[in-house]
């Protein structure tokens, strides 16, 4: 009986103090969750609507508008643009292209994806995609890599035919990023990313005076410039196999002193 009593004590015990873990460890919304989603796009690229990657903005446009909206990149990072256009019933045929241009607004070009499609007359949707290069921490400047920093999507109608200028579409877009690792870290670093206003906030830094910053998204964690990445632990790992290799070799060819049969020296 003393056995069962003090088996049920230590049960209650553990039951009274896994209940607060149990409601500590629910799951709580990520700041992304909980920010409302754009819901609209901008028509240039000062206005283009800023997104966090990993969020889907929405918008309701005509055909022939041009569409923009802004995301954030980072060092060792290989983003991908998927955009959604719903047509508008009774049309003609549309092709639509998205673009993406880096902090530059240098047109990137895509690795793969559908970059420009067609839709047939009727359609109910057409949807587009872009996988850009990784991006590098650092670049030679006549280099067209994509450096870490603001880049913006450009959503569009080409050639389009008169009786379809002007429809209503509503379009979804949503830019995902897969981290490449140490196989795409360079030498070398920018100083700063090329984020719309960088120039402006350093300038009041230095002066100590109030300026406007045109731009405020970052990566998760902050602008990482590539100054880490895994390769260090390869490396490290590296030089100490080189350095046991060394010591295992030596205890193998220094021998165990003099050889046997030489008489010692007078």
């Amino acid at each position: 009986m003393r056995i069962t009593r003090v088996v049920s004590a230590t049960l209650l015990a553990l039951g009274l103090a896994a209940a607060p873990a149990a409601a500590d460890s629910t799951p709580s919304a990520s700041p992304s969750e909980d920010s409302a989603a754009p819901t609209r796009a901008g028509t240039s690229f000062r206005t283009a609507t800023e997104v966090d990657q990993g969020q889907k903005a929405t918008a309701s446009a005509s055909t022939g508008d041009y569409l923009y909206w802004s995301f954030p990149a980072d060092a060792g990072q290989r983003p991908t643009v998927k955009a959604t256009v719903k047509l508008p019933e009774g049309h003609t045929g549309q092709t639509w292209q998205i673009d993406v241009y880096d902090g530059l607004r240098r047109r990137q070009a895509c690795q793969y994806g559908a970059q420009t499609r067609t839709a047939a007359a009727g359609a109910a949707s057409v949807e587009l995609a872009c996988v850009l290069r990784t991006v590098r921490a650092w670049s030679e400047p006549w280099a067209n890599d994509p450096l870490p920093g603001t880049y913006y999507v450009r959503l569009t109608a080409v050639g389009l035919k008169t009786a379809d200028l002007g429809l209503p579409v509503s379009t979804e877009l949503r830019v995902d990023s897969k981290d490449m690792g140490g196989a795409a870290a360079v030498d070398g670093s920018l100083a700063e990313p090329l984020v719309p206003g960088v120039a402006v906030k350093s300038d009041a830094e230095k002066d100590d005076s109030p300026s406007a910053v045109l731009s405020s998204i970052e990566p998760d964690g902050g602008w990482s410039s590539g100054w880490w990445s895994d390769r260090w632990v390869w490396t490290a790992i590296g030089g100490m196999l080189a350095a046991l290799a060394g010591i295992g070799g030596y205890a193998l060819t220094r021998g165990t002193g003099r050889p046997s049969g030489v008489p010692p020296q007078a």
